[in-house]
């Protein structure tokens, strides 16, 4: 009855994940009944502050980017499923923001390491899955599709399609690595470890740190992105050097 919502050939081992056109005929309908007056009841589940970050993203006009909607489940420490357009495909990628992991069931080593510049947010609504350890254990995803989050997130700061930083920490303000960060187990080398332990000594503006060897302006985004998504980054808008910094 369904078969036309997955791939008509499967590898071995692959997951059957729902072909990203038939998702995409089902938001459709979806966005049709809501406007009947008929909103979609997991839809409404969202708490509203996450929507309204959700809804922030897309006001220009463009898709929301994984990276901005992960950090929003990140900040607001929420449950939810991020349906993810993975070439011909959808993955959702559900996200335990307290329990600092993602379920997926296609490997991440595939996700983040052959489609990460690819992946578009398709929807967004609270998780139907729970955490590894929930007393329903029906409703517990196999264990090896479980994940940390922070490398897929460090990952999507530093190699992802964004190249400016996330709104939360734009603007005129001074970075500083937080005390609490464990800097030996940041996926860092070079320019960049060692660019995190000055940060963890002093602060600086994004003018300067962009200045420093190895980096440059967009290196630099792209690290005080990542610190930021690993709880890592202590900013300072009241600081004399960034009330001073007219760069923005």
């Amino acid at each position: 009855m369904h078969s036309e919502m997955f791939e008509p050939t499967i590898p071995f081992g692959e997951p059957e994940l729902m072909r990203a056109s038939a998702y995409q005929r089902y938001l459709d309908e979806m966005k049709a009944d809501s406007t009947q007056g008929r909103i979609s009841t997991r839809i409404s589940q969202l708490s509203p502050s996450l929507q309204a970050d959700l809804l922030r993203f897309g006001q220009d006009g463009g898709d929301s980017e994984v990276v901005e909607v992960l950090a929003a489940c990140v900040r607001h420490a929420k449950r939810v499923t991020i349906h993810l357009q993975c070439g011909a495909r959808v993955v959702p990628l559900t996200v335990f923001a307290q329990e600092r992991l993602v379920h997926s069931p296609l490997a991440m080593d595939e996700l983040i390491g052959k489609h990460l510049l690819e992946l578009r947010v398709m929807h967004v609504e609270p998780a139907l899955l729970r955490p590894p350890g929930d007393p329903d254990r029906a409703l517990v995803g196999a264990e090896h599709q479980h994940y940390p989050i922070a490398p897929l997130l460090w990952e999507l700061a530093m190699r992802g399609p964004r190249r400016d930083l996330l709104p939360e920490i734009a603007g005129p303000a001074v970075y500083r690595v937080a005390p609490g960060l464990d800097v030996s187990k940041l996926p860092a080398s070079g320019a960049l470890i060692a660019a995190i332990q000055r940060l963890a000594r002093t602060q600086a503006s994004l003018r300067e740190i962009a200045e420093w060897p190895g980096l440059g302006r967009e290196r630099a985004i792209r690290l005080l992105n990542a610190l930021y998504l690993q709880s890592g980054l202590i900013v300072s808008r009241s600081h004399p050097d960034a009330v001073r910094d007219t760069w923005f």
